[in-house]
């Protein structure tokens, strides 16, 4: 007898049926009081749209996670639940960051589908089923992956291409051109709740999973209302976490820099010896002194700096902190997983 997927059910003449799942779409949010109701419109409509053609079951729900805003998102997420019983909202008790806000999503939300992406209506919600479809064929993760930054400035695309190249070349497993619109199962998510990390970078964590993926295709849309969550200086940072937190190759590389310090330092010495010993334009001592001043020393601040990094990440690792906590949650009732 052959043997089924878990997710598909023997029915009449041999034909097999995807059982349908439960999906939670899980948004992080953060003054997202202008995009709000369009976000809501079109997230209510996507989940009965799928219901109607057998893709998802009724249980299915919108969870926002207000990460600590300073306008009326909450205010509005608390309305939005009482007039639609899919809308669910979870309130953190200050601002922790997107990937903290997101991780409190995916780890107190209920389903056994959980999809995760912005609020910002930048993410094509058209291959949320085509997500589900390589869910129902056995993928535990799906990926979902911009096809092209044409829309983007070109120091932004470069940027970003440049980063995930240099990610490659340090060993962090990443999926190209992906952000955090993705679909993980129960078991995904259960798998992520074992990573104690207390710097996040799920762009990179999730990958470290193992289970089986697949990962589609999309072309962002510009922003629909407010401004970006994400400016130069959020983004570097993101940067610097996902190099510190999954490779110690900077603090290899310092042994490098050692050794090609010692090499260049032999070379200029070689080379004051023969401006003393063959040329008349030397000056006493600037040549031994000056230079390897300054060059050890901008090596020696850059090599500090490195250490100081991986050394903090450390010092607030061990303090063990929480990652979250939740002030109040609204909407219907879901049981919550163990808080972080």
């Amino acid at each position: 007898m052959e043997l089924l997927h878990p997710r598909h059910l023997d029915i009449q003449h041999g034909q097999n049926m995807r059982a349908r799942p439960i999906v939670s779409l899980v948004l992080p949010c953060y003054n997202e009081q202008e995009v709000l109701p369009e976000t809501t419109k079109r997230l209510v409509a996507l989940l009965d749209d799928m219901e109607a053609q057998g893709q998802c079951a009724p249980g299915s729900a919108i969870y926002y996670v207000d990460d600590g805003s300073h306008d009326a998102t909450w205010k509005m997420i608390q309305e939005y639940s009482v007039a639609e019983l899919r809308v669910c909202g979870v309130k953190l008790s200050r601002n922790r960051g997107h990937q903290n806000a997101l991780l409190c999503g995916l780890m107190t939300v209920p389903g056994e589908i959980l999809v995760s992406l912005d609020a910002d209506l930048q993410d094509d919600l058209g291959v949320i089923p085509k997500m589900l479809a390589s869910y129902g064929e056995g993928c535990e993760i799906v990926y979902a992956a911009r096809s092209k930054r044409s829309a983007d400035s070109f120091f932004k695309r470069f940027t970003a291409e440049s980063y995930y190249k240099v990610l490659e070349f340090l060993g962090v497993q990443v999926v190209y051109n992906h952000a955090d619109f993705r679909l993980m199962s129960r078991r995904a998510i259960e798998a992520l709740r074992e990573y104690e990390e207390t710097h996040l970078f799920l762009r990179g964590m999730i990958p470290q999973l193992g289970y089986r993926t697949a990962t589609v295709e999309f072309e962002r849309a510009p922003r629909l209302a407010g401004e970006s969550k994400y400016p130069l200086s959020k983004m570097l940072s993101l940067a610097w976490q996902g190099v510190t937190s999954f490779t110690a190759y900077p603090l290899r590389l310092i042994t490098g820099l050692g050794a090609l310090v010692s090499v260049g330092s032999l070379a200029l010495a070689l080379w004051a010896l023969a401006v003393r010993l063959f040329g008349d334009t030397a000056l006493p001592g600037w040549a031994s002194i000056v230079i390897p001043t300054y060059f050890l020393g901008g090596i020696q601040l850059l090599s500090l700096g490195i250490i100081g990094e991986y050394l903090a990440k450390v010092y607030e690792a061990i303090k063990k902190r929480p990652r979250f906590h939740v002030e109040a949650v609204c909407g219907r009732e879901f049981c919550h997983a163990p808080i972080l």
